[in-house]
């Protein structure tokens, strides 16, 4: 992602007139030293825009609400450098609609001892300004991240990080456009939700379209954009022999390509930024959409099958949350199977086809098989083992009166033996405390068989999410117990009722 195209988050200073001229030059050219601490980082994924120091309450005003209409602006960063009466933040934080981080440092790291005199303290008193802004957010109740330390911290400048990746996910969230192409999955209860529910609390706007819509764009792909992409097959994956130019499916790969570029030119032309499939409602498509959905999520499509348009939801968000990270991918998942033993208790993870390559361990093998369900032809899609590694599994149900988040910290490891006989992308993982307490909790929180999995964020990004969109998060770690998990719970539904009951 280039500088160009990355999110922004504006840095705010604030300060007073108190001081006269020459010392609020001196307050702007510290905070852009700050500033420029921050992005030289280089461990922060959207561009820092400083702002002009803010001095008075139409100032700080009018640039809270330029944020909030500014769709670059996915969040700001709020530091007093001086003291700052926080009587002039009131009205400006009554508008603001975008994440805050509420930044507590300073410029200098060590105190200059011998030196330091009144004009030094009158200058640098951010523990004096950041206790009044401090004040005046919890007593309007402001919903915002503290983060405290030097910007030269590079801890600092990874809590910082976590919650401009939340804000980035929240604000993809807040402009998404969900395609469903057809029903949820019959009779399932968990994929069901109140969408326009959704909305108001998300953003997110969810609507279905008939497959066949979709069907009409996939027949009328031309046979060139067919053969580019059988093309990228080729050169990309492990091609299994039968569906190599000349072999015996080489069709069914093309149809595939088919339904690939009918898919994405259906999205792109409605600013979709997700969608779901049903293998209950294919219309007149030939396969399962297997290929064509993984590949789109590798691409940052936010997906659910089945329908599960809250998962496709997430995954969408949680994708726009890792943005350019090279080291970690996001996929949609669904927990299928235990390994009880011998050896450390492991879930087995999958779906029918649609998991995302970007977790792959490797290279994955493009195969074709046949699939139990659906009555239509076999589809076409990528087989691999994803990679190793510490990684979070977050689902999102409706539970009726909102929404909650329930998220698993695990290890993703290795199969403990090959599975050849299993042609279907695949996460083999080890739950944080342990499978049985894990799965206790997950049941006890009604927590969805469909998942996002992602190494590429944490579950610190996640809890800065659930913050900033003002939505439940229950975490599953290695502290967990299935005691106190149940008591959260029960704080939980009490807390959220007062709170529902007050609004």
């Amino acid at each position: 992602m280039s500088s160009a195209a990355k999110p922004q988050v504006w840095f705010l200073t604030g300060s007073q007139h108190l001081y006269g001229a020459e010392t609020l030059d001196q307050v702007a050219s510290q905070s852009q030293q700050i500033q420029r601490m921050l992005t030289d980082s280089g461990a922060i994924g959207v561009e820092i825009v400083w702002q002009p120091v803010l001095t008075d309450s139409t100032a700080i005003r009018d640039l809270l609400q330029a944020a909030n209409t500014d769709p670059a602006c996915v969040g700001v960063i709020a530091w007093m450098h001086t003291f700052s009466p926080a009587k002039m933040w009131i009205t400006g934080l009554d508008v603001l609609r975008k994440p805050l981080l509420h930044l507590h440092t300073q410029l200098n790291e060590a105190l200059p001892w011998a030196s330091i005199d009144m004009d030094f303290m009158n200058l640098n008193q951010a523990a004096h300004g950041d206790r009044e802004f401090g004040y005046i957010q919890t007593r309007i109740g402001v919903a915002r991240k503290t983060v405290a330390g030097h910007a030269s911290d590079p801890v600092l400048a990874h809590r910082v990080d976590d919650w401009a990746r939340a804000a980035t996910g929240l604000a993809h969230l807040r402009s998404l456009r969900l395609a469903r192409f057809g029903d949820n999955m019959r009779d399932v209860a968990v994929t069901e939700g109140d969408k326009v529910e959704a909305e108001l609390k998300f953003g997110v706007s969810v609507n279905t379209y008939g497959v066949n819509d979709l069907v009409a764009v996939v027949d009328a792909v031309a046979d060139d954009e067919v053969d580019l992409l059988v093309a990228d097959y080729a050169d990309a994956y492990r091609l299994a022999p039968e569906l190599a130019r000349g072999g015996a499916r080489h069709e069914s790969l093309r149809y595939a390509a088919r339904i690939e570029a009918g898919l994405r030119r259906f999205l792109a032309d409605g600013g979709f930024g997700a969608f779901t499939t049903n293998f209950q409602d294919l219309g007149g498509l030939r396969q399962l959409p297997g290929l064509a959905v993984q590949r789109l999520m590798a691409d940052g499509y936010g997906f659910g099958g089945e329908g599960d348009w809250k998962t496709s939801a997430l995954l969408a968000a949680v994708k726009a949350m890792g943005g350019d990270t090279r080291t970690g991918g996001t996929s949609f998942m669904e927990d299928y199977t235990y390994h009880f033993g011998p050896g450390t208790p492991k879930i087995l993870g999958a779906h029918m086809l649609e998991v995302c390559p970007s977790i792959a361990a490797d290279r994955p093998s493009c195969e074709i098989h046949p699939l139990g369900i659906g009555d239509r032809e076999d589809p076409v899609r990528l087989v691999f083992d994803a990679a190793p590694g510490p990684a979070v599994v977050v689902g999102l149900a409706d539970v009726g009166d909102r929404f909650r988040l329930v998220a698993n910290e695990i290890d993703v490891v290795p199969p403990d033996e090959p599975l050849p006989n299993l042609p279907v992308a695949r996460a083999v993982w080890q739950p944080a405390p342990s499978l049985q307490t894990s799965a206790e909790c997950w049941l006890t929180a009604g927590g969805p068989h469909h998942t996002v999995l992602t190494n590429a964020v944490g579950s610190a990004v996640l809890r800065d999410f659930a913050r900033m969109a003002d939505t439940e998060l229950v975490l599953i770690d290695h502290d967990t117990t299935t005691d106190a998990f149940a008591d959260r719970l029960r704080w939980n539904q009490a807390y959220h009722h007062l709170a529902h009951g007050l609004r």
